[in-house]
Order: C-alpha cells, then structure tokens, then sequence
C-alpha cells in the first residue's frame, strides 16, 4: 500500500484502487470538500505523474476518456483548484510522492491496463439527492428527475414560466460551462422534445451562472446526470450488446494471479525490455513488481 498525507488532502493506493479524500485546510476548494472522497479503480487510470516545484510540486492522475462522467460534464473546463485529480505536495515530502507514482505505474504496468477509451463509466459520479444554489437559480436532481427554480435575479421572461421538471428520461444532453473574463457560464440541459439555442438567460432548461463562488457546484449536479445518460461512445454503437467486447470471468481474472501466469510475466517483461520498449529502471521496477507477488 502507498499513501501520501497533505493539508490538500490525502491519497491512498492499495493496489486495486486509489482513495482520494480532499484536505480540510482553508486552502481546499468548496468544489473539492462538497465532492468528497473519490474510489478511482486502478482500471480507470491511464496514468500517473508527479511535477516538482521549488515550494511545492503537484501530483496528477490522468484518467482514461470516458471513465468519469465528471470529467465528461465539464469537458476539461475545471481549474486547477478544483480539480480533485490534483495534489498539492510540500517539498519534504517529495521522495514520498516520487514512491507512490512508482508504485501506481508498477501497478499498471504489472496489469497490463490499457490507456484507450472506454465505452462505460468506471466511476459512479456525484451521490444523490443533490441540490445546488448559484446564479439565477437552483438545480436539483434526485436520480430521476431534474428541478430547476429561479430567484428574483432570473430574467422576468424565464421566471414567468415557473419552476421547471424534467424527467430523466427526457433529458438528451448536459452540459456545463464556467463563467470566463466577461462571459457567464450556464449549466445546460437538453430535452429531446423541445432542444433550443436561446442564450441561458432566456433558457428555462438552463441556470445562468455569473463567476461566483458557487458556480463550480453546479458541475456536481451535471456530473450525477451525465452518470445516468446512456454513455457517449456506446450511444451510437446500434446494437450495444454486441458492440461490447466480451469480458473476462471472475474466474480467468483470478488465474492471472497463479504462478505460472507470473513467470510468464516476468518472461514478457525480459523480452521487453531486451527489444528496448522498457529502459533498464523501467524493467527493474517492474520485476520487482511481479517478484513481490509471487
């Protein structure tokens, strides 16, 4: 097991998973402290890495496209501070940092995880019920069905029409933007019977968002709806159940950990690294990897 311990928070490896739990230092972002803790299953990851700082230096996981339907909902637009794949490291605790990248990597490496796309959410996504305040309205969702109702900031023509239901089934799309420089930013949904262009202020299926402190929330609500939507990359596969590859059993999964399957391992590993695809550090790390398990 590896584990790093920050006033950013704290991250825990137990070779299946990682357990990411956000500080409670007054540096930590709402966005981060209202998320709460994150399970990343190790098959998620497609990489891991650490940067050094003078003061301090930041450790980052790269998740595989498709995996977190967070990540899908706010399509890269989450700043640093908010993002909860990021730690911030202090100096001293460096070479700590540098034992768990490593450890991860091996991890990967050892179980041959894939880097490509997947075509269904490894993550579960925000819990609900889930309820957020923020520009000019309030947007809940109970895992069936979408609540949106207006404040007194809301445009008179939105308002006039009243609080607004949308069933989940009748949501095609959601979308959520930051407010940037002078523009604001919205938390879009997208109704199959009725999808518009008109700009957010005018929207009733969109809140209007101006830049303040609340506004990254809203991407929690996106992520728990974008988490119940048929996902991306299989929505336009036509026949989904035999689109999907076939999985490995429980039972040929657990065979991977027999002693045969592990000098076989340490075979591939040798041959990789003779043909020059693993560096001489590469190669070591990871038969000792496999040593540890045999």
């Amino acid at each position: 097991m590896a584990e790093i311990i920050q006033k950013d928070g704290t991250w825990v490896f137990d070779g299946d998973a990682l357990r990411l739990t956000p500080g409670r230092d007054k540096n930590v972002s709402l966005f981060r402290k209202t998320l709460g803790e994150l399970v990343v299953p190790l098959g998620a990851l497609a990489g891991v890495s650490f940067e050094q700082g003078k003061k301090t230096g930041r450790l980052r996981l790269r998740l595989r496209d498709g995996a977190d339907p967070l990540l899908h909902a706010t399509g890269g637009r989450l700043t640093e501070p908010n993002d909860p794949y990021q730690l911030i490291v202090e100096s001293d605790r460096y070479g700590v940092a540098e034992y768990f990248v490593d450890e991860v990597r091996n991890a990967l490496l050892l179980d041959q995880v894939p880097a490509d796309p997947v075509d269904e959410y490894l993550l579960p996504g925000p819990s609900v019920p889930l309820s957020v305040s923020a520009g000019d309205g309030t947007a809940s969702f109970d895992g069936e069905h979408v609540r949106l109702e207006w404040n007194w900031k809301t445009e008179d023509a939105k308002a006039a029409a009243g609080s607004r239901s949308l069933a989940l089934a009748d949501i095609a799309a959601v979308e959520w933007h930051p407010a940037v420089g002078l523009e604001n930013g919205y938390l879009r949904f997208t109704a199959k019977s009725a999808p518009t262009k008109a700009p957010p202020k005018y929207d009733p299926n969109s809140v209007e968002l101006w830049g303040f402190k609340k506004d990254p929330l809203m991407a929690l609500v996106a992520a728990a709806v974008q988490a119940r939507l048929p996902h991306p990359a299989r929505a336009a596969v036509p026949d989904v159940p035999d689109a999907r590859p076939e999985l490995p059993s429980p039972r040929a999964a657990s065979v991977e950990d027999d002693h045969d399957a592990l000098l076989r391992r340490l075979r591939e590993l040798g041959e990789l690294h003779r043909t020059g695809v693993l560096t001489d550090e590469e190669f070591t790390m990871a038969k000792q990897a496999v040593l540890k398990r045999m």
